[in-house]
């Protein structure tokens, strides 16, 4: 009896400490995505995940050396794609940006849904990449649930602005490094803690005139400082992290609110408040109005996305010289004698 009662409690708090990573309702955020997906004329919404394509593709563009095989995860309307392809990307050795050959779009939302609309390999949009440029496929599964892929799979594993609905992002973070072959590049993209401040603060406000408390609106974000341990905890080497904060105005906070609905980004917080009185929106757009309101009436809202590169560990490369192993001192500096060209 007493070792079952010791295993109950093993199995009861190992359920309790799994549990309490869970953050987001997933099921809920799947809904949201696919309603955003179905929606006719949805694309139109989509500006901040063109903003993020584009410039993860920039970063691509940096690095020198190709990866013939890659991974994007949370793929949605294939943003990333279009820019992978695009007719200006044709390298010298073949392939889209980053000598790109091959492309898996993967999503956790139905498998139609996800990316472009794919025949013989390639997309089928208004304007089209380059024939052949890159090879196309796409799966659906819930990245959360594990990688279907075998380690040392991929070249390259891609995220934009997906990441921040994962509730243990620790774990897929080691998932993506363990499906990546040796030297092999993360480049993703997520939101970051100063989205949306200027709309939590108004809904702090608003509930403390109205209800005389506080309740979650707004999903919680990690912070940019958090995400380089994070890339080393995983096991990542030479982490690189950015933050690029945009600024996009509304006419008021309720169409900004109809915005983030329609790009599938409506909360999915598992303690979200689930009655809001229409005093209370009304009280937050007032002062949303009051607070950040523009001289033309509209009114601004805040968005950091946070970029980060990991890689997977090679012999190859650079890291750092053993402590105490250097031949100079800084305070020699300011001896060493100028020599200037005659």
């Amino acid at each position: 009896m007493l070792a079952q009662g010791h295993i109950a409690r093993a199995v009861v708090g190992s359920a309790c400490r799994s549990l309490s990573n869970i953050v987001f309702n997933r099921d809920l955020k799947r809904r949201h995505r696919e309603a955003a997906l179905k929606l006719d004329g949805g694309n139109y919404y989509d500006y901040l995940r063109q903003e993020s394509a584009a410039n993860l593709v920039d970063r691509l563009e940096d690095i020198t050396r190709t990866f013939p095989k890659a991974l994007e995860l949370g793929s949605y309307r294939g943003e990333l794609s279009k820019h992978i392809t695009c007719r200006e990307c044709v390298r010298e050795g073949g392939g889209g940006v980053g000598g790109i050959k091959e492309l898996i779009q993967c999503d956790f939302v139905a498998e139609e849904l996800n990316g472009f609309e794919i025949v013989d390999g390639q997309m089928v949009v208004e304007e089209p990449g380059v024939p052949g440029l890159v090879s196309l496929s796409k799966d659906s599964f819930d990245e959360e649930q594990g990688l279907p892929f075998e380690d040392g799979s991929f070249d390259l594993v891609m995220s934009s602005l997906s990441m921040h609905w994962v509730n243990d992002l620790p774990m897929l973070l080691k998932r993506i490094k363990n499906v990546l072959k040796p030297d092999g590049a993360f480049v993703a993209s997520m939101f970051g803690g100063n989205t949306l401040r200027e709309l939590r603060y108004c809904f702090y406000l608003a509930e403390q005139e109205r209800r005389g408390g506080l309740s979650p609106h707004a999903s919680p974000l990690a912070k940019a400082s958090d995400i380089a341990g994070l890339l080393q905890g995983a096991g990542f080497t030479l982490p690189t992290v950015d933050i690029d904060t945009v600024t996009i105005s509304y006419p008021n906070a309720i169409v900004l609110m109809e915005h983030l609905v329609h790009m599938g980004e409506g909360t999915a917080s598992l303690n979200r408040s689930y009655a809001v009185g229409t005093d209370t929106f009304l009280a937050m757009a007032a002062l949303y109005q009051d607070m950040y309101g523009l001289e033309d009436g509209s009114v601004t809202a805040t968005f950091e996305i946070i970029y980060m590169i990991g890689w997977s560990p090679d012999v190859s490369q650079p890291k750092a010289c053993r402590r105490g192993s250097a031949q100079n001192s800084l305070k020699d500096l300011g001896k060493t004698d100028i020599i200037t060209p005659k």
